[in-house]
């Protein structure tokens, strides 16, 4: 009876129980912050053909769908990375390697930051130059 009353209070089910042997905590172990993402997903859900105001109860489903997902890869990423010990962003790339759309967006969002980085690095020159030429 008592498995069964487990069950209940765990609405994700047998899902999200830790596995043993991997990196994944317990639910127990941490408390999430409900509504981090409230804002940004709203604005998102709008730009994707969503209300301007959604129900603030689909905006709490959408965030623990996104939340679940990014958990899921972390932790995945973390497994494959605990042979190497090192986090790297090719782990995460490894983990979608299949799903194009997601990949091409991934690397194409990489490479836009690291031009974003490299004009970064410019302008400080520049503006260390100026500064040093007063």
């Amino acid at each position: 009876m008592s498995n069964n009353n487990n069950n209940n209070n765990n609405p994700a089910g047998a899902s999200s129980k830790a596995r043993v042997g991997s990196s994944q905590p317990s639910e127990t172990s941490f408390k999430r912050k409900r509504g981090v993402f409230q804002k940004d997903l709203q604005h998102m859900m709008y730009g994707f053909g969503d209300d301007p105001n959604p129900l603030p109860e689909t905006v709490a489903l959408v965030e623990d769908i996104v939340v679940e997902y990014v958990t899921d890869m972390v932790h995945k990423a973390q497994d494959i990375a605990s042979k190497r010990g090192k986090l790297l962003t090719e782990d995460f790339l490894f983990l979608i390697r299949k799903d194009l759309p997601k990949l091409n967006r991934c690397t194409e969002l990489l490479s836009m930051n690291e031009e974003l980085k490299q004009a970064r690095k410019a302008f400080d020159v520049d503006e260390e130059k100026l500064a040093s030429a007063e």
